[in-house]
């Protein structure tokens, strides 16, 4: 199939993807506990619209409304029998919008953790997990996604199905984990070790790299964490806009547009390809980064402190590598100010 993101990162040195799916959806009335997959036939207008959020905003990519459409997380919802269908439409929709805004933009293929912990230590063995990926990815594709996008891994057992998964589909992918305990994941992987996985596949991605976790600074630090590991691949950054509040039946992070900005030139300059933004980041924020983007001069590898004093102090001394012989601790002073977020 054509590889459309190849092609677009082949004439650019940055793309901005999007910001949150979740945050947005639960702003458009989706209820704790729901299915957001579910708004894919119910309520497509929705979908719709949280698709033209980000490209009328200037986004060069953004996620279908899938992340949690594998058979494992769609069973909550007596939906299990649904995940072709389900995924199909959330592609579809987003095909529509891309084909209509009059520029090159790509339909990425959300594609989260199914839920389940991979086997020794919990029931979901490679093949099922295979199984699901691969099924998932097939109604993605024909709905007309261009990649998928694999996101919010912490295990790697689960990364490697994914990727199985988008082979046996024959698709292009990009994958991104959350690294959210003292710099490792969940699950224990560092930057480090993560860049030593990816080249190990036998279908790599066309890009990796972090998503959500704690914040901003700890995210770019992860970046450079990949950087130090020498890989040549496009990396891939999507922060958090700072912390959630409940805020008259709505949910809001407080990270400022100024602040996404700050982060969105930093991730450029420490290394990163695709920039975009997890939860919180509205198409507002997306907006102000794409101008912070294209109007400033691309800078020098930004230090830890310079992260710290632009972004905020990080949540742990170390980046996670100072055991498992990935080129030693990375540290940094608390900033001395706090960004206001």
């Amino acid at each position: 199939m054509p590889d459309a993101l190849r092609d677009l990162l082949s004439t650019r040195d940055w793309l901005l993807a999007d910001g949150a799916t979740g945050t947005t959806l639960f702003n458009m009335g989706l209820q704790s506990g729901d299915a957001p997959e579910l708004w894919n036939v119910d309520h497509p207008d929705r979908v719709r619209a949280l698709y033209q959020g980000p490209v009328d905003a200037g986004s060069d990519l953004f996620l279908t409304n899938s992340f949690g459409g594998t058979a494992a997380r769609l069973k909550l919802h007596d939906a299990q029998s649904r995940v072709f269908e389900l995924n199909r439409a959330a592609a579809e929709i987003g095909r529509e919008v891309a084909d209509a805004a009059g520029r090159p933009v790509i339909v990425a293929g959300s594609v989260g953790p199914t839920g389940e912990i991979m086997a020794p230590m919990g029931a979901l063995t490679h093949d099922i997990a295979v199984e699901m990926f691969h099924e998932q990815a097939e109604g993605l594709k024909a709905g007309g996604a261009d990649v998928l996008w694999v996101e919010t891994i912490s295990a790697p057992e689960e990364y490697r199905a994914a990727a199985e998964a988008a082979k046996l589909a024959d698709m292009p992918w990009c994958g991104t984990m959350s690294f959210d305990t003292a710099g490792r994941t969940m699950m224990g992987v560092t930057s480090a070790a993560m860049s030593t996985m990816v080249e190990k596949l036998d279908h790599k991605p066309m890009a990796f790299g972090a998503n959500c976790g704690v914040g901003a600074s700890d995210l770019l630090r992860t970046i450079l964490g990949f950087r130090a590991s020498g890989t040549e691949r496009p990396l891939i950054a999507k922060g958090n806009a700072g912390i959630p509040k409940y805020v008259d039946g709505h949910i809001h992070y407080d990270g400022t547009p100024e602040l996404m900005v700050r982060y969105a030139v930093l991730a450029r300059d420490a290394g990163a390809t695709i920039i975009g933004g997890c939860c919180g980041t509205t198409p507002e924020h997306l907006a102000q980064m794409r101008r912070a983007l294209e109007g400033t001069p691309r800078g020098a590898t930004p230090s830890l402190e310079q992260i710290a004093e632009a972004l905020g102090g990080f949540s742990s001394e170390v980046d996670g590598t100072e055991a498992d012989g990935g080129g030693g601790p990375v540290r940094a002073r608390r900033g001395r100010r706090r960004a206001r977020a």
